[in-house]
């Protein structure tokens, strides 16, 4: 099931909350932490809000202990051969060649 940015959002801050629960902490102590104002975690977590900054999501994550669960988010992709030059260097790019 593929879900629109909006419901990704309405997600996260239904999730976040749960984690800031069991991190026992406050709306307020979460947002003195990240540096942002109650009513924006309020926003995120109800759902009220249509978008969320990745910026302003990580430091949600960092105020509630969870930055370094990024990891398993993302995790670092080992070498392939297939994104090496014939010369050893890394490709940066994808291109396809013109048929």
């Amino acid at each position: 099931m593929e879900y629109s940015a909006p419901e990704l959002v309405r997600m996260l801050g239904a999730r976040f909350r749960d984690y800031r629960l069991r991190a026992n902490l406050t709306q307020k102590e979460v947002a003195e932490q990240a540096g942002l104002s109650v009513l924006t975690i309020q926003r995120f977590e109800s759902g009220t809000v249509g978008n969320i900054s990745l910026n302003t999501f990580l430091l949600l994550l960092k105020a509630v202990g969870c930055i370094n669960d990024l990891d398993e988010l993302m995790p670092e992709q080992p070498e392939s051969p297939y994104l090496l030059y014939d010369n050893g260097k890394k490709a940066q790019r994808v291109r396809h060649k013109k048929s």
